[in-house]
């Protein structure tokens, strides 16, 4: 069952591309490189990975997205990563226990009962589609240690509007 959090804002070292369905995995591939350069430098990541969904094209058939890796200190990583911060606020929240390919029923339900209890999210929509300030899927749980996808926690969390 959904339920509206308060979430602080989060730092986060981040990756962002315009792709089609079938560019998904080449960014969903940052973070571990992202994870591979903070450990390269002696840090680890100060919470869980995510993708922030910007974007979600008109046509459906792009998506401005970014990966972020939450870090406590700013630092540069080059050229493709740039720091970035999520808002504060108050989010949707909801897990989803599985595989990600639950994913997309799982926002359709988020979304569902967002209409149902008719929250505001902080997003606008405009000619070439969905904007969101926050849309956000949180991978709680490390595929190193649980390979199976089965057994994966992810949350989604969509910004409310003010």
């Amino acid at each position: 069952m959904p339920s509206i959090v308060d979430r602080n804002e989060q730092r986060y070292v981040g990756y962002r591309a315009t792709v089609g369905p079938d560019g998904m995995p080449e960014v969903a591939h940052r973070i571990a490189a992202i994870i591979g350069a903070l450990a390269e430098r002696g840090l680890e990541p100060a919470c869980a990975p995510f993708f922030r969904y910007l974007v979600l094209g008109a046509d459906m058939e792009t998506v401005t997205v970014e990966v972020g890796v939450p870090v406590a200190e700013p630092l540069d990583l080059g050229d493709e990563y740039f720091i970035d911060v999520l808002p504060a606020g108050k989010y949707a929240q909801a897990t989803h226990h599985g595989a990600p390919s639950g994913l997309f029923a799982a926002t359709a339900d988020l979304l569902a009962w967002g209409e149902k209890e008719g929250v505001r999210w902080d997003r606008t929509v405009e000619a070439d589609g969905e904007h969101w300030v926050a849309r956000l899927e949180i991978y709680r749980t490390n595929p190193q240690i649980e390979p199976d996808a089965n057994n994966w926690d992810t949350d989604l969390c969509f910004r409310l509007a003010d």
